[in-house]
C-alpha cells in the first residue's frame, strides 16, 4: 500500500516524565483521503444494515474512536443509536489472554440489536477480542467491527473485522483521535511519528 508522506513544518519537544523526546509528525493519510474513505465505509455499512428489522447501535471505543465515530455515524444513512464504552487491559503483556476491565459500560441494553463496534486502530487485537466476547454475552442480534486503521503484522489473536478503513504497516501513528501522550488527537489526518536523535 502506498502512503502519501508530507514532512510537517514543525518539530515539537515533548516532556514525558524525565525524558524529552524530539520528534516530527509526517502525514501518512491525508485529511481528504480519510474523509473519502469514511464516506465509503458509511455507504457499505448502510447497505449491509438497510434491510435489517433490528435496531442498529454504533458502539465507539473511547477515547481513540471519538472523532472517527462522529464522522462515521453521519455517513451511515439508516436509523441508528450511538453508545460508548471504555476498557483497559491488564495482566501479562506477553500473554494473549490478558484480562479486560470495563471503565465505562454501555448506557443502553443491546439485547436483540445489531451492534457495530467502532474502533480507531487494531494492534494485537487482545482487548478488542475480549470486548467482543463481553458484548456477545449480552445477546445482540448481530455483532460486527469497523476500524479506521488495522495493523495486521501486530495481531496476536484472530478478531473478525468486517470493515477496515486502512491496513497499515507497524508504524507509530497519531491524529484523527489517536494520541501520543494525549497529544495530536486533534489532527485532521493520520500522521506518522518519527523520533529524532539529539
Amino acid at each position: 500500500m502506498m502512503y502519501h508522506i508530507i514532512k510537517c513544518e514543525f518539530i515539537v519537544l515533548k516532556q514525558i516524565g524525565m525524558w524529552k523526546l524530539k520528534h516530527i509528525v509526517e502525514v501518512m493519510i491525508s485529511e481528504q483521503e480519510v474523509k473519502q474513505r469514511i464516506a465509503e465505509l458509511g455507504q457499505q455499512i448502510t447497505e449491509h444494515y438497510r434491510n435489517s428489522d433490528c435496531e442498529l447501535v454504533l458502539v465507539g471505543l473511547l477515547r481513540g474512536s471519538f472523532i472517527f465515530m462522529a464522522d462515521l455515524c453521519r455517513e451511515v444513512q439508516v436509523p441508528h443509536e450511538v453508545d460508548f464504552m471504555t476498557a483497559s487491559s491488564y495482566g501479562n503483556e506477553m500473554s494473549s489472554t490478558r484480562d479486560v476491565k470495563i471503565l465505562k459500560d454501555l448506557d443502553e441494553d443491546i439485547r436483540g440489536k445489531d451492534v457495530l463496534i467502532v474502533e480507531d486502530i487494531i494492534d494485537s487485537g487482545n482487548t478488542l477480542n475480549k470486548i467482543r466476547e463481553i458484548l456477545g454475552l449480552r445477546e445482540p442480534n448481530s455483532l460486527a467491527i469497523c476500524t479506521l486503521l488495522n495493523k495486521p503484522s501486530r495481531r496476536e489473536v484472530d478478531v473478525p473485522v468486517e470493515w477496515i478503513g486502512y491496513s497499515i504497516e507497524d508504524k507509530f501513528v497519531v491524529g484523527y483521535g489517536i494520541d501520543y501522550a494525549q497529544h495530536y488527537r486533534h489532527l485532521p489526518y493520520i500522521g506518522h511519528v518519527t523520533l529524532l536523535e539529539d
